[in-house]
């Protein structure tokens, strides 16, 4: 009697897995966020919020990622210490460890190389790390959560590992899309699900897919029209990856952004130059594919786009 119970018992569990199996489609939902080391993730979001990474200690990490903003500021730019502007929109934070390289040109190709950059830029935080470190070694509190987070202390090596950390858990999972990819019933309303498949059939998939719906290639922006030449005043970052590596076949290339949370992140593209989802999408239908969807249709796509919202530490952003 006891093996046939644990028979059936096997049965149950092997139905309720099985019962709804996951969508076999080009997006895949993201993961929960795992946590080995949660005292050096909350050490890490420390970091991230203070204002002493920065000269003068004008702003933080957070001041153009902010988690209640979508992981970006809301700006075109960013503004850096001493009031001075940046030269290319702020991507979210949110789900960075996802991006197979970092910032717009690609030239960071993980999150510890990439947070040299805002640290040490002039017109960002215009700080080092030697003066960070200097500046954390006053605080008896920071002395004792690096003694307990880490084996060897309060160290350059250590900060930069704990804001990465942190930054590595900034997953976003179960969206509604993703609860649709799970194959859970009603996640999606039928404009939704009408939105995904024009998303398909127009082409938009052929660049955002994959678990972050994009940041996992470069692409040129203006394959089917000249968008900076129609937009006018050409900017150094408008170069794109041709500025990393001075490749001419490299000019007008950049990461594809993913479009997890793109509903919290406006203004979009790199130059920050449109304030709507409807806006973003014709763009992106009239220079990459070529095409001039109805309003109707763009309206779907945006649908489904503002499925992609995720939650952090179980909230919806």
């Amino acid at each position: 009697m006891t093996r046939l119970v644990s028979i059936l018992l096997l049965a149950l569990a092997y139905n309720h897995t099985f019962a709804n199996p996951p969508l076999n489609e080009p997006i895949s939902p993201i993961p929960e966020p795992v946590t080995n080391s949660p005292k050096q993730v909350q050490l890490g979001r420390l970091l991230f919020h203070d204002v002493r990474l920065s000269q003068n200690n004008q702003l933080s990490c957070a001041s153009c990622h902010s988690l209640k903003h979508g992981g970006a500021d809301g700006q075109v730019v960013s503004t850096g210490v001493n009031g001075s502007k940046g030269e290319i929109n702020s991507p979210t934070i949110f789900n960075c460890s996802l991006n197979f390289r970092q910032f717009w040109d690609g030239r960071a190709d993980n999150l510890l190389s990439q947070i040299d950059g805002p640290i040490s830029n002039p017109i960002e935080m215009n700080s080092s790390w030697p003066e960070v470190l200097s500046k954390l070694k006053q605080d008896p509190f920071y002395i004792e959560q690096f003694q307990q987070a880490f084996k060897n202390g309060l160290t350059i090596n250590n900060i930069k590992a704990a804001i990465v950390i942190f930054e590595e858990s900034l997953l976003t999972p179960d969206s509604r899309f993703d609860l649709y990819l799970k194959n859970i019933p009603n996640a999606l309303s039928a404009e939704e699900l009408e939105g995904y498949s024009l998303f398909k059939q127009y082409g938009c998939i052929s660049c955002h897919q994959g678990v972050a719906i994009g940041a996992n290639l470069y692409q040129r922006f203006g394959i089917m029209g000249d968008y900076f030449a129609d937009r006018g005043n050409i900017t150094p970052s408008d170069l794109g990856r041709y500025r990393v590596t001075q490749n001419e076949k490299d000019k007008y290339v950049f990461k594809v952004p993913s479009l997890r949370n793109a509903a919290l992140t406006a203004p979009y593209f790199h130059d920050g130059s449109t304030n709507t989802l409807e806006e973003a999408v014709a763009i992106m239908m009239r220079y990459q594919l070529g095409r001039i969807p109805n309003k109707q249709d763009i309206n779907k796509i945006v649908l489904f786009i503002k499925s992609l919202t995720g939650q952090y530490n179980k909230s919806k952003l």
